[in-house]
């Protein structure tokens, strides 16, 4: 193996053993559920307090620049250490008390010092497979977000063991992340500039290519948590008998899908241009999520080629519109652009979260998902806005 294929390798086991602290929320909470009777807000707050911390954590990240500015194999280490200790609080606590959202809050928080970081680690070593990179990193943290659904399927782990063990991997990774080398393309710390993150907005090409982000992160987390329970419903109002362990491992398969989704299509951008790439997938994804209700109560193997799809679909195109930031943005400033761009997309997910549950009362879940589709269809226009403007050239090497 190249020093290249070592360092891309060694970061996505770092990122993946250390986002495991993120991923354990959704594995717990049918054991606590069964355990201490907690309620579906306190599940829900158990869970979403993660993505709230995130959204805070790389806000205060971006203002000051910390994802640049800060050497990052010490941001990861000290990041994923502090998640580590924050979320074993949890063992030594009452899961039914508010304060434990407190320690949840902080494991979402110390994760800017993790994904936004890994994303400008694995970039340093981009030519001409900036989108293969980074969706490899993309792609592993997927099939990491499909996994606590895996584990239901057989029937799940005892809570305590899985916390216990998302915080010790999330050690590994704090140790593992200094043996992780950086490219040459790495740029230097630059000057505190507080104000530099609305570069992000006063910049046409970079407006246009988070707009894109935004469209899919309205999508993409929402489907991802109720694309379960959608299943759940189907398959019983199909009449299938024991069908919990069927919608876990169905989930598991659509969820992890999106895996293959990101490798693809990062190699394709590469080679056709993250614009034309993003367009094609959020079209796909899209339209999925505009008809997949229509499938609700039918036969599971025809619903389940249409949820695959759906889910392959759904995240090929993540890693690109990073990509495409990376790529327009000043060396000096990546990790700050990448951060702010990851703080809006998630504070946008958290709204569709919630929303979706309102829908299925309100137009049942044959039509639940179909204001998702709204997401994609913005971002293949906001797409195709920014293909036509000169600076895409810098994008995928010319091919936009």
């Amino acid at each position: 193996m190249t020093e290249k294929q070592k360092s891309i390798a060694l970061l996505v086991l770092c990122e993946v053993l250390t986002l495991a602290l993120w991923f354990s929320a959704s594995a717990t909470i049918p054991d606590l559920k069964r355990e201490f009777a907690i309620s579906d807000v306190q599940a829900s707050l158990f869970s979403s307090m993660v993505s709230v911390g995130f959204v805070f954590g790389t806000l205060f990240s971006a203002v000051l620049g910390l994802a640049d500015r800060l050497e990052p194999h010490r941001f990861f280490m000290g990041a994923a250490s502090i998640g580590a200790i924050s979320n074993a609080f949890i063992l030594f606590a009452d899961p039914t008390e508010p304060y434990v959202l407190v320690f949840r809050f902080l494991t979402g928080a110390i994760m800017a010092g993790v994904y936004p970081v890994g994303m400008k680690m694995a970039a340093s070593w981009a030519q001409k497979d900036m989108g293969l990179l980074v969706g490899t990193l993309v792609g592993a943290l997927t099939l990491g977000s499909a996994m606590p659904h895996f584990f239901n399927a057989l029937g799940g782990l005892d809570w305590r063991v899985t916390i216990a063990a998302a915080s010790g991997s999330a050690m590994v990774g704090a140790i593992l992340i200094n043996f992780v080398k950086t490219g040459p393309n790495f740029g230097k710390s630059p000057k505190f500039q507080p104000d530099f993150i609305l570069h992000a907005w006063r910049d046409k090409p970079l407006r246009y290519a988070n707009f894109g982000y935004f469209g899919h992160m309205w999508e993409l987390y929402a489907k991802w948590a109720w694309i379960g329970v959608f299943l759940l419903a189907s398959f019983e109002a199909y009449g299938l008998s024991g069908a919990k362990p069927y919608a876990s491992a169905a989930t598991f398969a659509i969820v992890g899908s999106g895996a293959i989704g990101c490798l693809a299509g990062g190699w394709i951008a590469d080679r056709i241009g993250r614009t034309y790439l993003t367009m094609g997938a959020m079209l796909i994804s899209g339209t999925c999520a505009l008809f997949v209700g229509q499938f609700f109560g039918g036969n599971p193997v025809l619903l389940m080629v249409v949820c695959v799809i759906w889910g392959i679909t759904i995240i090929a195109d993540s890693a690109q519109f990073s990509s495409c930031v990376m790529e327009l943005s000043e060396r000096d400033h990546i990790g700050t652009m990448v951060t702010i761009q990851t703080c809006i997309g998630f504070l946008l997910t958290l709204s569709t979260i919630h929303l979706v549950p309102y829908w299925v009362e309100l137009i049942g879940w044959q039509w639940a998902f179909a204001p998702l589709a709204i997401g994609p269809f913005f971002g293949v226009w906001a797409m195709g806005r920014l293909r036509a403007m000169p600076e895409a050239v810098k994008i995928a090497h010319g091919k936009r």
